[in-house]
């Protein structure tokens, strides 16, 4: 059994948040893979799956709630401004990576549905930062059957000066659209970690402009990376992992369609599906293990490089 660990951390704007930790008892980690959940999900109960089979596979698992949701200061499923949250992962992430003991070690992001927004934009912040990610249902667009119509956009664009954390945003339950298997249907319903209100209004319109935005620099992607999508999601819409595909500038990208699975691949989907899913992402990252790791060999060329440079300047004087 791993080592589970889990604590709170104060962000810049003093509020508390939950982080965990997954770490394997019978092997040194051979990698770091960062945790990022989904709208309206947490890590330490509805991600402690991946976590397992993840560690199971040797890997060293972080995790963080973000405000406003799981065990993390905030109003539930309210997101004020999602450079907060990018802000918060990029910090306590960077820290983690750039503890001694991980300081050569692969660095992996996974995120799912609006975790994978947030993997593209902590790429996206530290270019060079990170080694990979995998995205599962990346939230690059939001399929139409969840927008609302232009005429509500409007409407709700004036509103939200006013009534940014109204529960008034109309949409299909997303606990159907999203979760397969009617056993974890019902885990979320239960979970009181888990937000199952209507969309908060100021919520509704960021995830909108973020996925607006990230729509606008899917070429400006350059890291490895992983794409898992089931053809049958009604949430986030496979043409968008598609061109994300297509159009990012990364040299090492892989993109796995599966056939008749819906949205949440990680926790959502039958067993013998997520099985699939993970055997490949896993064997992803392996690859890239196998490979070496560039970032250090770039790191240690910049060192040399530097070194080289003040040694010539110190025999100049």
């Amino acid at each position: 059994m791993p080592i589970f660990f889990q604590e709170t951390i104060t962000n810049s704007k003093g509020k508390m948040l939950f982080t965990c930790r997954w770490i394997p008892t019978d092997c040194e980690p051979k990698a770091l893979v960062f945790l990022n959940h989904g709208y309206a999900m947490e890590c330490s109960v509805s991600m402690k799956g991946a976590a397992m089979r993840l560690v199971k596979a040797g890997f060293g698992v972080y995790g963080i709630d973000n405000q406003g949701h799981g065990k993390s200061d905030g109003i539930k499923g309210f997101i004020s401004r999602f450079d907060d949250l990018v802000e918060d992962c990029s910090q306590h992430f960077t820290s983690i990576c750039e503890r001694s003991e991980n300081k050569n070690k692969l660095r992996i992001l996974l995120g799912e549905s609006m975790g994978g927004a947030m993997v593209l934009r902590l790429h996206l912040k530290k270019p060079d930062f990170w080694d990979g990610g995998v995205l599962v249902a990346p939230m690059c667009k939001i399929a139409d059957n969840m927008k609302p119509s232009q005429m509500m956009f409007s409407v709700l664009t004036q509103l939200r000066r006013f009534i940014p954390t109204w529960k008034i945003v109309p949409g299909d339950d997303i606990v159907e659209l999203a979760f397969r298997d009617p056993k974890i249907r019902q885990e979320i319903r239960e979970n009181p970690l888990c937000y199952k209100g209507r969309v908060r209004l100021q919520t509704a319109m960021e995830s909108y402009t973020v996925t607006v935005d990230l729509e606008k620099k899917l070429k400006d992607v350059t890291m490895p990376f992983l794409i898992a999508h089931g053809e049958d999601d009604k949430v986030t819409d496979p043409l968008t992992s598609k061109l994300l595909y297509e159009t990012a500038s990364s040299t090492d990208k892989t993109l796995k369609l599966y056939p008749g699975m819906w949205h949440a691949l990680t926790y959502g989907e039958f067993t013998e599906n997520t099985d699939i899913v993970f055997a490949d992402a896993i064997s992803w990252i392996n690859e890239r293990i196998t490979r070496g790791n560039s970032r250090l060999e770039r790191e240690q060329k910049t060192a040399n490089d530097e070194l080289n440079s003040t040694a010539k300047k110190n025999d100049h004087n």
